[in-house]
């Protein structure tokens, strides 16, 4: 066992001499790395904080039934009990809306004001809000289905299905979720690459001293570790300094996103991946670059 951390400790020593000969070098592929590495933290933060809005949007699924112009309320009630006597365990409530109360909500917001104003009658009709149990599974198609069914009823003008873009918010954060995937196997490659090729230029910089070590019995394994060190070292580096720019980042980034925010009423921001997240992404950045790294030297310390 102490044989071992000797030998650990010993491969340690060697990199970090190797890195203080050449610290230019070494600072610039750290700052590479980590503008890099950078990319997916901001794809997982951003996807990270939507994830919420869009939960909060699936919450409320709602249909709203237009009744025709030209139907009674007296013919809109009797919609509403047939909705409710039903007894469908997908409808949680079921709210009769009279246009007139329709009218008086537009009329409260100024843009709609002075143009209601204007007209003699009122054009809109009697509504049923119809909403949805979030317990249920399969609910975009339940609510299609009913959707469906409700247009036949006699007096029904329109059913309108406001979980459309919510299926659309949710088509886009799959999209968003692949582009993630491929920008991160993109960053992968790049880093493998960068690791590779510099660990090849350190590799035959010490191409006699590994030909003497093998000489006195130095095991491959002996030859490798400084090299695997080398590069989980940088990795790890680069990936903490990644962390940091990800922070510095999302601090700009917010301020002008709460600005936009407010005028919406709302509040939201970024925010940075939860520690396992980063936890895990140090891991695996530090296993690529040690890999990289060992797959290098083999492949250039061959003579």
């Amino acid at each position: 066992m102490n044989r071992w951390l000797v030998q650990h400790r010993y491969a340690m020593t060697v990199v970090l001499r190797r890195l203080a000969l050449q610290p230019f070098s070494f600072l610039t592929n750290l700052v590479v790395l980590a503008l890099i590495l950078t990319l997916p933290l901001l794809g997982a933060s951003v996807l990270i904080s939507v994830q919420p809005l869009a939960k909060e949007v699936r919450a409320t699924p709602v249909l709203t039934i237009y009744m025709d112009p030209n139907a009674s309320q007296a013919q809109g009630k009797e919609i509403e009990k047939r909705i409710l006597d039903s007894g469908d365990p997908a409808i949680s409530k079921v709210e009769f809306v009279r246009k007139e109360d329709a009218l008086n909500q537009l009329k409260r917001n100024q843009a709609w004001r002075q143009a209601l104003e204007v007209l003699e009658d009122n054009p809109l009709p009697d509504a049923i809000v119809v909403h949805l149990n979030t317990s249920e599974d399969n609910l975009a198609q339940i609510a299609n289905a009913l959707a469906k069914q409700w247009r036949t009823w006699d007096r029904v003008a329109m059913v309108q299905l406001d979980s459309i873009w919510v299926q659309r918010l949710e088509a886009l954060l799959r999209l968003a979720r692949i582009g993630l995937f491929l920008v991160t196997v993109v960053v992968a490659l790049v880093v493998l690459s960068a690791v590779f090729n510099t660990v090849r230029m350190q590799a035959l910089s010490q191409r006699d001293e590994i030909a003497v070590a093998r000489l006195v019995g130095a095991t491959e394994s002996f030859v490798r570790r400084p090299f695997l060190y080398q590069g989980a070292l940088t990795c790890a580096l680069s990936c903490l300094l990644a962390f940091v720019l990800t922070e510095v980042t999302l601090g700009p980034l917010n301020d002008a996103i709460g600005s936009l925010a407010k005028t919406y009423n709302t509040l939201f921001r970024l925010e940075m991946p939860s520690a396992s997240i980063l936890l895990t992404y140090l891991f695996c950045a530090c296993l690529l670059g040690a890999l990289s790294a060992r797959w290098s030297v083999t492949r250039n310390t061959r003579f």
